[in-house]
């Protein structure tokens, strides 16, 4: 109970302190109001599909090793959609279609790059943005803090004595400003570094992936007896 009272009257300072504050607090604390909000959207949006990516290529993964044919993948591949892989499948299927008859794995693996590049960059989108609120709000925080430091020593200078009540409001002005700038930085900087393994690990993904179709492929394209291709998969 005392606990709660005392962050009740925490709380009661905090907005009387904001209602005493000045507009370039006011403007400061606005500012990094809107970062906090853009950098939360971004970090729930991405986690959600980060998390569908996931799930949906383990999915895709067990089909594809499941499936006796290219054409049995190609026909399900739009139901693992979320998951990257497909996009890379996709390119070298598409790639392989093109070419009929006569295969070049070559070709096949330079389509499946690609889109692994841009499945990457399509990861990696809005997340700059994190990386610039986790380190450009802390500095908009310091300006807050430099600002009511001056207002402290304003205050100081005005009533003639160094005393609480002279540099008090101004300083608590600029622990407030460096609270909030710390507040939308510190969740940024971390699902910054999250999202950073989590693209990582889908570019390894993506880059097995596509030495595991490669095998399929040159197994397929090969000009192997027909007792060996009697026990390499049917995937056409």
């Amino acid at each position: 109970m005392p606990n709660l009272l005392f962050s009740y009257a925490v709380g009661d300072e905090i907005v009387s302190l904001l209602g005493q504050s000045g507009p370039v607090v006011w403007a400061i604390l606005v500012i990094l109001l809107f970062f906090s909000i853009f950098s939360w959207a971004i970090i729930i949006s991405r986690a959600r599909m980060f998390r569908r990516a996931k799930a949906q290529s383990s999915k895709f993964l067990r089909a594809f090793r499941r499936a006796q044919r290219f054409q049995d993948v190609a026909a399900v591949s739009e139901q693992f959609k979320p998951s990257p892989l497909v996009s890379v499948f996709e390119a070298g299927y598409e790639e392989m279609r093109r070419q009929g008859s006569g295969r070049n794995p070559i070709a096949v693996q330079r389509a499946m790059q690609i889109a692994s590049t841009e499945e990457l960059s399509r990861l990696e989108s809005r997340l700059p943005w994190l990386a610039t609120s986790g380190s450009v709000t802390p500095f908009i925080g310091l300006f807050g803090t430099v600002w009511g430091i001056i207002g402290a020593f304003h205050g100081l200078g005005t009533e003639g004595a160094a005393t609480i009540r002279a540099v008090a409001p101004g300083i608590s002005e600029a622990l407030i400003a460096t609270a909030a700038g710390l507040f939308v930085a510190i969740p940024a900087v971390i699902a910054y570094n999250q999202f950073g393994n989590s693209i990582r690990e889908f570019g390894t993904a993506m880059d097995n992936f596509s030495l595991e179709m490669m095998n399929a492929v040159e197994r397929v394209s090969s000009p192997a007896p027909r007792a060996v291709m009697a026990e390499a998969p049917e995937l056409r």
